[in-house]
Parts: C-alpha cells; sequence; structure tokens
C-alpha cells in the first residue's frame, strides 16, 4: 500500500473535493458558510468546536474562519489546486481532479505546498506568533533540521531553530523580558502544531519524549523538494578544483545528481568550496556562456541547464567566481553511478585545502596574503591579521580542510 494513503490529511482533503461537488456557495468574505461547517466538521473529522465555555463566558465561532482544523483542510485542496474560488462559489479544477485517483502525487502536491498554509491554521490577532507571517521560513527550517538529522530531533531544538529564524528580520531589542518570553512561548506553541499537522500529513513521526523525526515518505519528499535523486537515479562524482594557485591544490570530490540544474550545482560549489556567494559567476562549457538571467550579461539561463545535458564522464565545465578576483574553477566529470536510498547528495567526499578569503585579490593577492600572514615582521602583518578578523595569525591555516565542514554547508545552503 502506497505510504500516502496512511496521510489523515490526505483523506480528509480528498473528502472535502468530493463534497464540493460541482460547486459550493460561500460568504460574501469568500469562506466556508457556518451551515456547511456543521455537516463538514463530522464529515471529515476535524474536531473542530463550534462553542465553548471559558469561565462564566460562552464563545460561538461566528465564521468559518474560525475553526481551524476545517481551514487547513480547505486552504490544502486549494494549495492541490482541486479547488478554486470564482466570484462567491468554491468550484473543483476540473483538470487535477485525476489527483484524487492517485494518493503518492495528491500527497506530493500538498507537501510541496506546506510553506503556503501556516495562515490557515495558525491563531491570528491577539496571541499571534512570528512563525505564523514567517511560517514560510520557518516551515522550511523545521523540516531542514529534521531532514539533516539522522534520527529524532527534540521539540525544543526545533523551536530554538525556528526562532533563530523567524526572529531574525525583526527588531526584538526593545521589548520587555515578558513580553520576549511571550513571543517566544506564542512560537514554539505554533512550531509544535506545525510538528502536529505535519504528522497529520504523514511527514513526520512524533514521539513521548517530545522529539520528532521524518517518516521515509517524509524523506522521500524531502529529496524531491530539493532536487534529490531518488535510489538508482544517476549521480555524477566531480571534481571541482580552483585553477592557478600554487603551493598545495585546493579541491574537492562532490556527488550531484547527473540531472542537477547549473544553479544548484553554483549552490553546491559554493558551499563545498567555502565561498560566501558574494559575487556574479558564470558557467562555460566551451562555447556557451550559462548564468543568472541578467540582459546584459547575455548569458543562457543557468535554471535551465542541467548538467547531464551539457557534459558526460570525462568532460570537464569552467565556472568563474567573482569577476574582479577571477577565480577559475575546472569542474571534471570523473565517473557517473547511481543514487543510493540511504545516500545523501549533494554530498561532499573527499578534498583538500583551504578555500582562500573573499575579495583578497584573486590568484596574485592569496600568494601574497599567504606570504605576510608567515612573516610576522612583514610591515603589514597585523594589518592583515585584521583584516583577516583574527585574533592569533595561526588560526588561519591555508592546508585546512574538513569534509565535516563542507557537508554542514551543503546541507546548510539546501
Amino acid at each position: 500500500m502506497d505510504l500516502a494513503v496512511k496521510s489523515e490529511l490526505v483523506e480528509q482533503v480528498r473528502a472535502f473535493t468530493e463534497w464540493v461537488g460541482a460547486g459550493r456557495k460561500l460568504t460574501q468574505t469568500g469562506r466556508i458558510t457556518l451551515a456547511d461547517a456543521k455537516t463538514l466538521v463530522p464529515l471529515l473529522g476535524t474536531g473542530d468546536v463550534f462553542e465553548r465555555t471559558i469561565g462564566n463566558h460562552v464563545y460561538r465561532a461566528r465564521s468559518s474562519e474560525h475553526l481551524l482544523d476545517l481551514m487547513l483542510v480547505v486552504e490544502c485542496a486549494k494549495v492541490a489546486r482541486l479547488v478554486r474560488k470564482t466570484g462567491q462559489r468554491l468550484v473543483p479544477v476540473k483538470k487535477n481532479q485525476a489527483l484524487l485517483d492517485d494518493p503518492r502525487k495528491l500527497w506530493l502536491a500538498l507537501f510541496t505546498g506546506f510553506d503556503k498554509l501556516g495562515e490557515a491554521f495558525l491563531h491570528s490577532g491577539f496571541g499571534e506568533s512570528l512563525l505564523r507571517p514567517e511560517f514560510e521560513h520557518g516551515s522550511r527550517a523545521v523540516l531542514a533540521s529534521l531532514y539533516s538529522a539522522d534520527g529524532a530531533v527534540t521539540f525544543a531544538s526545533l523551536c530554538s531553530t525556528v526562532w533563530d529564524v523567524v526572529s531574525a528580520p525583526y527588531a526584538l531589542e526593545d521589548l520587555t523580558e515578558f513580553q520576549l518570553e511571550m513571543a517566544r512561548s506564542t512560537n514554539d506553541r505554533d512550531t509544535e502544531q506545525t510538528l502536529d499537522v505535519l504528522e497529520r500529513l504523514g511527514v513526520v513521526v512524533t514521539h513521548r519524549n517530545a522529539s520528532a523525526e521524518l517518516t521515509e515518505l517524509g524523506r522521500s519528499g524531502m529529496r524531491r523538494l530539493l532536487g534529490e535523486p531518488e535510489a538508482g537515479d544517476p549521480i555524477y562524482q566531480v571534481k571541482i578544483t580552483l585553477l592557478e594557485i600554487g603551493g598545495l591544490p585546493v579541491w574537492r570530490r562532490v556527488l550531484v545528481p547527473a540531472a542537477i540544474p547549473l544553479d544548484r550545482l553554483h549552490v553546491v560549489i559554493q558551499a563545498a568550496m567555502g565561498w560566501e556567494n558574494y559575487h556574479l559567476h558564470y558557467f562555460l562549457d566551451g562555447k556557451t556562456y550559462y548564468g543568472e538571467a541578467e540582459p546584459e550579461l547575455q548569458y543562457r539561463d543557468e535554471r535551465k541547464a542541467r548538467l547531464d545535458d551539457l557534459v558526460k564522464p570525462g568532460d570537464r565545465l569552467e565556472y568563474n567566481y567573482d569577476f574582479g578576483d577571477s577565480w577559475d574553477h575546472e569542474i571534471l566529470i570523473e565517473e557517473a553511478t547511481v543514487a543510493t536510498s540511504d545516500g545523501r547528495y549533494p554530498r561532499c567526499v573527499a578534498g583538500q585545502a583551504a578555500c582562500p578569503p573573499e575579495d583578497v585579490g584573486g590568484t596574485g593577492g592569496y600568494a601574497r596574503l599567504i606570504q605576510i600572514i608567515g612573516e610576522p615582521g612583514h610591515p603589514e602583518h597585523q594589518d592583515v591579521v585584521g583584516w583577516l578578523g583574527l585574533d592569533d595569525p595561526r588560526q588561519f591555516d591555508p592546508a585546512h580542510f574538513s569534509l565535516e565542514e563542507a557537508n554542514q554547508r551543503l546541507t546548510a545552503r539546501r
């Protein structure tokens, strides 16, 4: 049985779409009517409560928008393009109804659109978290953390990661300790709510020790989301060598999907080598330049060029980074292989020597920097140490290479 069939949310979306049928009338504000909501909640099993008593007060839902679990199902159906709003009616998108008969494709449509769903199921208004307006980034941080882990990740760790991501755009220095605590609390609440929805979708499984990990289905979805290969898909082993470097050669050996687009290969090169992606770049296959879609550069769009369409094992590409310093790299396709079920791609498997600092002045400037840093009596020694931001010149080692650090950068930049 397809794992996607076990997803509670997939079944609810299918049942809701079937209920919509040829179309349903909406309220003037474009919401499901309360009368229809009272039919849908038990039909779908969302568990929404129309009336609750808190103290001496009775609170009644006056709009279906307050029924967050029902709204999640409705927005999921919209994200999957199974239904759409036209005027004051909700109608089916006929060309996409075939998804209802293919649980895996329906699940994938929901998973890839998950980062658009935050406003459907997270509380708004008083007590709203930072995660709600920053859900795209926060939800991706959750999934990236789970995907990069070998096992379960604690809720506390995931909450901390999400807070760091979603709070970054905001100035919170003037908040009182109580306000900051409340902001963290509501964010943690919504992070755990996000994990709950991901579990209903079949992406994660949560444990009693307040931790979560990706399911097999979730890990497969992440590979698709990141453009990574499935088991058996073609893989290229490429050697990336920084040219015209005197002394110890700087190179990385990386496993990448053979069908990787050049814009993603650019990110892989940056991470594996240790560059910071501050400058422009291009690829050259011997006759054609590929780069960002900038009209004045007249490059072919690198997003539309796949590696295996340009080169085969034994072939080479040129990659140039930073048109000022002009760092030339040779990309050699060493061999072709296939992805394994437990492999992670892209992955760095070997390398040598440190990446030069950004803006050092190209190969000549880097050679001069190494000379000066190695001569404590040189008149520019302290200036160079300060420019590098070092407390001790011995912290700079041009021979340093860490495979673990290279793969951490690859994971982070995915």
